[in-house]
């Protein structure tokens, strides 16, 4: 039993081999590693996320804190659809399935989606900025509302490109 485990261990292929001999699997492992590749970016992403609406909570006691309890009502709606975007991505289902199969796909294809993806990671940076434009206004107790309503702008067009992404993914989009 020794021997027979010693030559199949040295006569074992690399993954190409294998690859090689069965129909379909090249694609099916590209695929597999698409949506491996496509979770871990989108649970980085939602991670980063999260930390920005823990930030925006924190800036919400700094407006109580400094009388500001009327602002409450339009910061609770811009951290809604934060949140919102921060559960889309973190509970959507692993792109590049079903209709994103490695038939189907094309280089450009890729190439979009690989843009949208970059996109959910400017959003951090982009979200980081206006949480720091409001904290800097509710500590000058200045420009609070602008603040506000650019956070809230931000929040409708990060959903919104989550929207066309899914969209890109599902095929409704060329």
């Amino acid at each position: 039993m020794n021997d027979l485990y010693s030559k199949i261990v040295q006569d074992r292929g690399s993954l190409q081999n294998l690859a090689a001999k069965m129909p379909g699997f090249r694609g099916y492992m590209e695929l597999s590693a698409r949506r491996q590749a496509d979770r871990m970016m989108r649970e980085h992403v939602a991670d980063q996320l999260r930390q920005q609406v823990t930030r925006l909570a924190n800036i919400e006691k700094l407006l109580v804190d400094a009388g500001g309890l009327s602002y409450m009502s339009k910061t609770r709606s811009a951290k809604t659809k934060l949140q919102t975007f921060v559960d889309r991505i973190a509970t959507d289902t692993p792109g590049y399935s079903g209709f994103f199969d490695a038939v189907k796909i094309k280089p450009t294809d890729l190439e979009i989606i690989y843009a949208f993806d970059q996109a959910l990671l400017d959003y951090v940076t982009k979200f980081g900025a206006a949480l720091d434009e409001l904290q800097n206004a509710a500590l000058a107790n200045s420009g609070v509302n602008e603040a506000i309503a650019s956070l809230d702008a931000l929040t409708i067009e990060a959903n919104e490109a989550y929207g066309l992404r899914e969209d890109v993914l599902n095929g409704f989009v060329e």
